[in-house]
Order: structure tokens, then sequence, then C-alpha cells
């Protein structure tokens, strides 16, 4: 096949090219290096073909799904406190960026699209595990422009036939994670703490739970669904299990100190995957403890990532309390 990914040279985007290529497939990634690295790409160089484009802008990259068999769309801002401090930019990169790559597809009529979405659409749950047909309610910038983007791939899966299907991951990590930035995901701020001997800082008691989604099972549910025929569908893509950031920073080893919880955080996030397994045929295989221990097994990855200090953080998630609550960040 021919295939695109979009954000090839991020995070997740570079374990669904290495699936991709193991399988003998052509790929194009387009990214515009925001959040991604070429390093991601070092290994397979000779392998992909890369363009550095903006999505948000429409131009000649959009060529480049002539003939494309799949579009894999992973190209996203993530991350909340950016998102509420700049929504122009996640709007520009996540709505406007997803409209015309759906044109696109359309103008050169791709086979396949498949739409990286966010559990974070929604927000706090009534219901454990929770399933695809749950209230839908983002709790910040970033939830909210994931949820638009996705709205929009199942509008043009319905009205113009665009064969597209829609994945809503769940807390992923694994290596290659981003190391840059802002505060982010438990995992690269943990082991950047880790390697400095720093304590894990645990948000609130730490018995919050997360379904921590190994990333090449992410990798494998992104190939499951480019397979199948269905389309208008969306699937929830977990672990199938939930750990307390507790048990996280137990299997990881340290110092522990505990910082203020955070308003519109739910106090545990697990994906009913039954759907997933039913239809797609996929299940994940990567246990948290194997997991951690291919993280741990790649932790000079995070060697030059930021360290962060109860104090840093209280500083850069000032906005997070002040617009999604009113409790008292110090």
């Amino acid at each position: 096949m021919r295939v695109v990914v979009t954000g090839g040279a991020g995070f997740i985007g570079s374990h669904v090219v290495d699936a991709l290529l193991d399988e003998g497939h052509h790929v194009t990634v387009l990214d515009n290096f925001s959040t991604g690295r070429p390093a991601n790409l070092s290994h397979v160089s000779e392998s992909v073909e890369v363009l550095e484009c903006d999505l948000a802008r429409a131009g000649e990259w959009s060529v480049s799904l002539r003939g494309a068999d799949w579009v894999i769309h992973l190209a996203a801002l993530a991350d909340i406190v950016p998102s509420i401090q700049k929504p122009d930019d996640y709007f520009s990169a996540n709505v406007v960026g997803t409209f015309n790559l759906l044109q696109a597809a359309r103008d050169h009529e791709v086979k396949r699209f498949i739409y990286s979405a966010s559990s974070s659409c929604y927000g706090i749950p009534d219901t454990y595990p929770t399933p695809e047909n749950a209230d839908i309610r983002p709790q910040y910038p970033y939830a909210m422009t994931k949820r638009l983007g996705e709205e929009l791939v199942m509008h043009w899966a319905d009205i113009y036939q665009l064969p597209a299907v829609s994945l809503r991951f769940f807390n992923v990590y694994g290596p290659r994670s981003r190391t840059s930035g802002t505060y982010g995901a438990v995992f690269g701020v943990f082991l950047a703490q880790k390697l400095a001997g720093q304590p894990l800082t645990i948000v609130g008691d730490g018995k919050q739970t997360r379904d921590f989604t190994f990333v090449t099972d992410i990798a494998q549910a992104v190939l499951a669904a480019a397979k199948s025929d269905l389309s208008g569908e969306i699937f929830n893509v977990g672990s199938g299990q939930t750990v307390s950031v507790n048990h996280l920073a137990k299997l990881l080893g340290g110092e522990t100190v505990n910082i203020p919880k955070r308003p519109g955080e739910p106090d545990c996030t697990f994906a009913d995957i039954t759907r997933i397994e039913s239809e797609l045929g996929w299940q994940p295989s990567v246990s948290i403890e194997a997991g951690v221990s291919a993280v741990l097994n790649n932790i000079d990855y995070w060697r030059d990532a930021p360290v962060w200090t109860p104090e840093s953080i209280s500083d850069a998630t000032k906005d997070w309390f002040k617009y999604l609550g009113n409790d008292d960040a110090d």
C-alpha cells in the first residue's frame, strides 16, 4: 500500500511508520516538526519519504495524497496547559489541519482515512470502563479540538462517503515520547525526574488510575483499522486494564512527593475495548510491567528532558487552576 502518515516523525507516528514498513508498505511522512523529531525516523530514513509542511495551510503537500491507499492522521498539538493559553493554535492545527487533510483525501480519492482521536473527549465519565457511546464532555481546548476533528472525519465519511475510522487513544506511553516543551504526560515527567535523581511528583494521593496503553499496541490498532472495510465507526484503544499512578511510581522506582490535585482530571481512565476486539480483531499485548521495562531500557532518551519540580509544576499549571476550577494551586 501507499500510505501517508501525518505527524509521522512524532511519538506515536514514528511507531506507526515502523509497523507499516515492517509489512512492506511505501510510506510518506508529512510533519511540521513542531513536536516531531527527525531523530525518530533516523533508523528508517532511507525507507521513507519525508515532507515538511503545515497542514493548516493549503499547499503543495496535498499532492502527496495522489495515489495514496491509506491516510493515517496523527498530526496534532497536544497537552492541556498550552491549549488553554493558545486555543487559536490548537484550533488551527487540530481542526483546520484536519479539514484541509480531509479535503485533500477526498480530492485524491484516498481509499482509507484513519483519524487519531483522544479519550480526553469523555472528560470525567460516568461509567468505567468507558464505552464509545458515553457522553462527550471536553474539559479543555485540546480535548475540544480533537473532538471537533473527529466530528469532521465522521461527517466526511457520512456525506462524502470517505471511508474513515476514528480511534480514541487512551494514555499512550513508550519509547520516543516527547521530551521537551510544556509540562505534560506523567511518564515523561517521571523518567526525567528519575534520571536526575529527583523525587517523582505524584498528583493528589496517587490513587487515581490510568489506562496506560503501550505505543506498539496503538500502532497495531491503527493497522487493524486501516485494513478493515468499516467506515464511519469510532473505536476506543486501551490496554484492557487500569493502573494507579502510585503503582506506576513503584514500578519505576525512586522517592516520591505529592503535589495538589488538579481540576478537570478524572480519577480514572479506563477504555471499554469490547468493540475493537470484536469488530477489528485487535487486542492489546503489552502489559504495564513489560511496557515499563521497555521504557526503562530506553531511559537515556529522556536525559535532556526538562526536570520538573513541585515549584516549576505549580508555576506551569497556574492557568490550569485558573480556568478549570477554583482550587488553590499553592
